[in-house]
């Protein structure tokens, strides 16, 4: 019985540790800031109502403030698989809408 509740406390202690948690805060931030990021230039570079020069800076540019905005979010909010969530799911919205939007995002 007693190596029953040692595993039970064992995973529980490993699911909850506070390095893991910050591990993947740091990993997320790193990561799918980054990928936040990028697709956040993608989605910018394609719908933003400027010459195809101009999308392309601006949207690069903006990309600097996505990627610490991503950061500041991962590290703010209420757990680090909610950070994942939240960052990955933005994502693939920006990336899906930008790719999708007609010839794969190709606007002339």
């Amino acid at each position: 019985m007693s190596n029953v509740i040692s595993a039970k406390t064992t995973a529980k202690a490993w699911s909850t540790s506070p390095g893991l948690a910050l591990g993947s805060r740091i990993v997320a931030a790193i990561f799918a800031g980054y990928g936040l990021a990028y697709a956040s230039t993608m989605f910018l570079t394609v719908y933003l109502p400027l010459v195809r020069s101009d999308r392309v800076v601006f949207a690069s540019l903006a990309s600097f403030i996505v990627y610490l905005t991503a950061i500041v979010y991962t590290f703010a909010a209420r757990s680090a698989s909610r950070a994942w969530l939240v960052l990955v799911g933005l994502s693939v919205v920006l990336a899906l809408a930008a790719l999708l939007a007609g010839d794969f995002g190709a606007r002339r």
